[in-house]
């Protein structure tokens, strides 16, 4: 029995029973019956055609659960919906299934919590685990998603940028070290995210912000292995052994890259890629071209003009380029509430040789994040500098 086989299949089944019209909820019900039919039945191969047995008797276990129900109801299914014989249609509904997951009406946590049990195949409790809450509440979440779709039609795709919003929420959920908490058994959520970007930009090969997206994700996933010490510490990215940096995926984000900002379409994701991409190349901290950083952050800022962690981000960018106090007068005019505020501006204060104003905010940028490692770090470093 091919586990991945099952897996990658899964999405295509369920994607093709919601496009026939059958409830979300009913649907997924006959895609574990036929999957567990399929352990049985598969024992000496899987069959020829993999995908078009699934739909086929998940189509049929679907019709059986609807029997019981109303034997009328069957009727009039079996007249209009019933497939004909033969192979079923090879296209992948991944893209259609996704845009279920992400519909506008389901809250961001809800979305990536059906995303993961519907396309990415993962248990209740895995992603309970991936949240850090208990396995009943995570049922709970997801069976609501479940009744706000219900009734909804889709028979095609809806808006790719609220997929790419998901996915990217989903990643940094993982990327955060708020993933699967030593689970490992399975891929993390940045992993995931990557796995189901892929599916996605196989599925819309002409949407330049989806190869943008899959291209930044590769190119921050690759310094994962740098980002924490020996001991569990984060260590930031300009004190990172860029040697223990994925340089093969560094090369596949680049070229994602290149060949999405070649469709002359660009967006937020393909810019924040290519800021991504420049410090990648830096062969150490000294040498990164912050000129051009600052030159993509310009341009992101104008794709996205009322977004104040642009804004954050770049006065970082400027304070490389124009010196530390021109970042921070940037800082300053930004919201104090704004996450990471203080910390950025405890970073510029640091390079200003403000040490002593550094300490204080990096002690209060420690003390407003709920991530361990980030607390921790922001802790060591007004440890370091009230010590000097």
């Amino acid at each position: 029995m091919d586990d991945h086989l099952l897996r990658d299949l899964t999405p295509q089944v369920l994607g093709a029973l919601v496009r026939r019209g059958a409830d979300f909820a009913a649907a997924e019900d006959a895609v574990q019956d036929a999957l567990a039919e399929a352990v049985r039945s598969w024992e000496r191969g899987a069959p020829d055609e993999p995908k078009a047995w699934l739909v086929t008797v998940a189509w049929r276990k679907f019709l059986d659960a609807r029997r019981s129900a109303s034997a009328r109801a069957l009727r009039e299914i079996a007249v209009h919906r019933e497939p004909a014989a033969g192979p079923a249609g090879q296209a992948d509904d991944t893209l259609l299934l996704l845009s279920r997951c992400c519909h506008p009406a389901l809250s961001p946590a809800s979305a990536i919590a059906l995303t993961l049990r519907a396309v990415g195949g993962l248990t209740t409790a895995q992603i309970a685990r991936a949240f850090l809450v208990p396995e009943s509440t995570m049922a709970q979440r997801i069976s609501r998603a479940k009744r706000t779709l219900a009734g909804e039609r889709f028979e095609q795709p809806g808006d790719v940028r609220a997929v790419l919003r998901v996915l990217y929420l989903m990643f940094d959920q993982g990327f955060s070290d708020r993933g699967y908490a030593g689970d490992k058994s399975t891929e993390d959520l940045s992993g995931e995210a990557i796995r189901l970007a892929r599916q996605l930009v196989a599925s819309v090969p002409r949407d330049p912000e989806a190869a943008g997206l899959l291209a930044l994700l590769l190119l921050h996933h690759a310094r994962r292995p740098a980002r924490t010490d020996a001991a569990g510490q984060l260590v930031p990215l300009a004190e990172q052994d860029r040697t223990r940096w994925d340089t093969g995926m560094i090369a596949e984000g680049v070229d994602l890259l290149q060949h999405a900002l070649a469709m002359d379409r660009v967006g937020e994701y393909q810019a924040q890629a290519a800021i991504a991409a420049l410090h990648d190349d830096a062969a150490s901290a000294d040498e990164t071209d912050w000129s051009q950083i600052l030159e993509w952050y310009d341009e992101l800022a104008r794709i996205s003009p009322d977004s104040p962690v642009v804004a954050l981000n770049r006065a970082v960018a400027v304070g490389h380029v124009d010196g530390p106090l021109a970042g921070l007068r940037l800082v300053e005019a930004l919201d104090p509430g704004l996450p990471r505020r203080d910390a950025v501006a405890a970073y510029l204060h640091e390079r200003a040789g403000n040490r002593k104003e550094a300490a204080r905010l990096y002690k209060a940028a420690a003390d407003a994040t709920a991530i361990l490692a980030e607390h921790a770090h922001l802790l060591k470093q007004a440890a370091r500098l009230n010590r000097g």
